[in-house]
């Protein structure tokens, strides 16, 4: 009687704590009221910020700031269109260019868009970036950081609440959000929910920059440069956090007719 109430629980859980990503409508698992993982993940930017450095005042860093505050502007009016202005309830976006030769990019819950300074070669122009970041930009609509984040909780803690485990195990849970805000590699049970989040991220990505005024279309050219780039030292797509590039390419080609819809030349 007891194991039956006890997936009686399970269920009610799994009922109230599954909510639609807004416009893909997918339900996911999300455990933590965003409050507490904002203020959790501003902790951790401020110490990736100090750990990589940041490059302000150049031409560099202009450009991350202007694009991120041109999609992130084009997604605030977008919903408020939409009247649905409460799902961003609570974000203090910040865009920084991190002094790192990394190529990657990283998004927190609350609005915290990180760039490498290795990623600007690649993305060449203004609209390359703009793939980029509008990428990140969706995961933090889309709310993965607090997915992640809670199925860690459940896999790796138990399923205890964030505050018992910010409590109990500090450092682990800390080592645990940079995994889940993508600082990190994951390898194991959370790769099939990762690579599913970097697909929606994609498939997000490219409205919000069109949104903007940005040509979708550039994504492609820019997962072709990332292709190149990476010939040398192939991953298997098992092993990775991201879906292979020949996959998502062919992922990216059949989401850009929706996104070509909300594409607007003139948007600034």
């Amino acid at each position: 009687m007891k194991t039956h109430y006890k997936f009686i629980a399970c269920g009610l859980i799994l009922l109230f704590c599954c909510q639609p990503v807004p416009l893909t409508g997918r339900r996911q698992f999300r455990l933590i009221p965003d409050q507490l993982l904002t203020s959790l993940s501003l902790d951790s930017w401020q110490s990736t910020l100090q750990q990589y450095g940041t490059i302000t005042g150049t031409p560099e860093s202009e450009l991350v700031q202007r694009v991120g505050t041109r999609i992130k502007n084009a997604v605030i009016q977008y919903f408020e269109q939409e009247n649905a202005s409460d799902q961003l309830e609570g974000f203090q976006w910040e865009f920084s260019l991190l002094d790192d030769t990394t190529v990657n990019a990283f998004a927190m819950p609350g609005g915290k868009v990180g760039v490498f300074k290795g990623m600007l070669p690649v993305a060449q122009t203004e609209e390359g970036l703009a793939v980029v970041v509008g990428h990140e930009i969706a995961h933090v609509i889309a709310r993965h950081g607090n997915e992640r984040m809670s199925q860690l909780l459940v896999i790796q803690l138990g399923g205890i609440a964030l505050q018992e485990a910010l409590d109990q195990y500090p450092e682990q849970t800390r080592q645990l959000a940079l995994a889940a805000f993508g600082i990190g590699a994951q390898i194991g049970i959370l790769l099939p929910y990762s690579r599913l989040h970097e697909s929606e991220a994609d498939q997000l990505g490219l409205i919000f920059m069109a949104l903007a005024g940005y040509d979708p279309r550039a994504a492609i050219d820019f997962w072709v440069r990332m292709d190149e780039l990476q010939a040398s030292v192939p991953v298997p797509e098992f092993l990775s956090t991201h879906p292979s590039h020949e996959t998502r390419i062919d992922d990216i080609q059949k989401a850009l007719p929706k996104a070509l819809e909300y594409y607007n030349p003139q948007s600034e």
